[in-house]
């Protein structure tokens, strides 16, 4: 069985971190030539009832990832955590761009009458909303940012054949033992997970073993080469995000190496009504090492900013 990640965590979608990094690279989506495209039927998780919060996946990612929030925000609200074209059920049949999925987006709010939502999005599901947002301001009553920036940037180390071979074991055996402290002890400390989480904790191993194995199983070959080919034409709406008007949460873990905290920052400064929170101690996949934390800071600003709920 392939390990959870592993391809991810060795080079991001067959682009090397320093390649991303280059300063000479900018990514845009609108950079990619439109095609004309047709949405398809999102495959997507309903949960609760209320005001309608639609929450975005990263890559590799699944809508049930998204769990950690789905489970909590249902209580009060209605969820709606769709699996994007080409990740778990919703089957791309053909090759598509990043541009498609704002299409898929789209469409999926007329079909549950959606005329405004609240939307959080986590790593590339950030950077979908933050183009939602972009795209249809009218629809889009504030956001929630999750381990992700308008010109994102990382600062993952090289990686050793050690590196791959603990990633491995680790999450084979974390797979069949989810959450085993001698195995977080002993491979998963020295695995790349530790450049995803900084607390290893028995919740965030099980978060990993049910979460992120389905999830890097569920990623078909052309949602990465859609990713791909976004990032080779590079990205940065640093420019554009003055035009987004409503309220935003912006959050990072301190350590994250995948999309770093300067570069999360760097968003929240750059947007006129945002709230910014960092985590110590904590990475990428902060909301599975501090879920309660985080949980909590989200209903303090879903609290203080009512207007997000109209």
């Amino acid at each position: 069985m392939r390990s959870a990640y592993f391809t991810y965590l060795r080079r991001y979608n067959g682009l090397s971190w320093n390649e991303f990094n280059s300063p000479a690279r900018t990514l845009e989506l609108v950079s990619v030539p439109e095609v004309s495209s047709q949405s398809i039927n999102l495959n997507v998780h309903v949960k609760g009832e209320g005001f309608p919060i639609l929450c975005l996946h990263g890559h590799p990612g699944l809508g049930r990832s998204m769990s950690v929030f789905t489970n909590h925000l249902s209580h009060r609200f209605l969820t709606l955590a769709p699996d994007l074209r080409g990740y778990g059920n919703s089957r791309a049949q053909f090759d598509f761009m990043m541009t498609d999925h704002l299409i898929d987006l789209e469409a999926l709010l007329d079909r549950f009458q959606i005329d405004r939502c609240l939307v959080l999005g986590w790593s590339l599901g950030g950077i979908l909303a933050m183009e939602l947002a972009l795209k249809l301001p009218k629809r889009v009553s504030g956001m929630i940012l999750i381990a992700t920036a308008a010109r994102p940037r990382g600062s993952h180390p090289p990686i050793s054949w050690e590196d791959n071979l603990y990633t491995g074991i680790a999450s084979l055996i974390n797979r069949v033992v989810p959450g085993w402290q001698w195995n977080i002890d002993t491979f998963g400390k020295r695995s790349l997970y530790r450049y995803l989480i900084q607390q290893h904790t028995p919740q965030a191993y099980e978060y990993l073993a049910f979460e992120a194995m389905s999830a890097y199983l569920q990623t078909s070959a052309a949602a990465t080469r859609a990713l791909n080919l976004a990032l080779k034409s590079g990205y940065n709406r640093l420019p554009d995000l003055e035009k987004i008007q409503c309220p935003c949460l912006v959050m990072a873990g301190a350590g994250d190496r995948h999309i770093t905290m300067e570069s999360s920052r760097e968003t929240a400064q750059h947007l006129k009504n945002s709230q910014w929170q960092c985590y110590p101690n904590t990475a990428h996949l902060f909301p599975w090492e501090i879920s309660q934390q985080v949980l909590r800071d989200i209903d303090g600003w879903i609290q203080i900013n009512p207007q997000v709920l109209t």
